[in-house]
């Protein structure tokens, strides 16, 4: 483990509340937190830009006020900052491949729950196998200063068809660092009914049947993680209906809600997947990616 939490800032006030959940998480940990700022150089501008000593000491500037202020919630965290040159997507991939995760602010829907998954962070997630949270800023001033989402449980959803070690393995830990509950949703459609016409009505006690041997499977899967993680409350939850559905439904109030997604060596680049996608612009609690085989 790389003992290190990294957080990456660009000025907005999304940035400043990843940077808060940040040193919020390392402080849980017992690691460092490192504030990175990256500075994207490029050659030709169309348009004019600040020189390259006024961008410096903007780029300080806001690293020392984000250290300041951190320092003064958390006296006893270890800080660090530093700047960045490079595309920014892939200056933070090489930031977060030697740290336990990566935080990065995200602009919310307007006034509701919900990220705009812009072009970094996505570029960033796609070149990176550590896992990255993604945070919003705060919708009103009573929110506490460490960030959204310090309370409630853990969620995250498992497909009992997939391996899904590495989800649980970041799910159970957090939750067990925070001493709060953990939520594993697994959600299922009935298969299609061929009859006089084609539905997807079943029996209901085939349904019934069908739901028991499913909970019965996720309940066989996280077994090792209750077993390792005892002091760990957990909550198996089976559902008809869609998974990102469920999962957008339950962030309302949790912690943190923890994603899935694979890992795709390709020429045409990465899909994060249509479930962790659709959690991302829709949740109502900060999201993390965990990329898995």
């Amino acid at each position: 483990m790389a003992n290190l939490v990294t957080a990456g800032l660009d000025g907005s006030h999304e940035s400043v509340a990843a940077a808060r959940w940040a040193a919020h998480e390392a402080n849980l940990r017992g690691v460092p937190l490192a504030l990175v700022h990256v500075e994207e150089w490029l050659e030709g501008p169309p348009l004019a830009v600040a020189t390259t000593e006024v961008r410096r000491e903007w780029a300080q500037g806001l690293l020392r006020e984000a250290s300041e202020e951190i320092k003064g919630l958390y006296p006893n965290l270890e800080i660090t900052s530093r700047r960045l040159s490079g595309i920014p997507a892939t200056a933070l991939a090489r930031a977060a491949a030697s740290s336990d995760m990566l935080v990065l602010g995200s602009r919310g829907l307007g006034g509701i729950a919900g990220f705009v998954l812009g072009s970094i962070s996505a570029g960033t997630i796609a070149a990176t196998d550590q896992p990255i949270v993604l945070v919003r800023a705060p919708l009103d001033e009573a929110t506490p200063a460490e960030g959204r989402g310090t309370d409630g449980p853990i969620v995250t959803g498992v497909d009992i068809g997939r391996p899904c070690d590495a989800l649980l393995s970041f799910a159970f830990d957090e939750a067990a660092r925070r001493g709060c509950a953990l939520r594993v949703i697994h959600a299922w459609s009935p298969p299609p009914v061929v009859g006089s016409g084609y539905s997807y009505g079943l029996d209901l006690g085939v349904q019934e049947e069908i739901g028991r041997g499913i909970a019965t499977a996720v309940d066989e899967m996280i077994r090792p993680w209750c077993e390792k993680y005892p002091s760990v409350t957990v909550a198996p939850e089976v559902f008809i209906g869609q998974s990102a559905i469920q999962l957008v439904d339950a962030s309302k109030g949790a912690a943190l809600v923890v994603v899935g997604r694979r890992i795709r060596r390709s020429a045409y680049g990465t899909h994060i997947g249509g479930i962790a996608h659709a959690v991302l612009h829709h949740a109502a609690a900060p999201v993390a990616v965990i990329a898995h085989e």
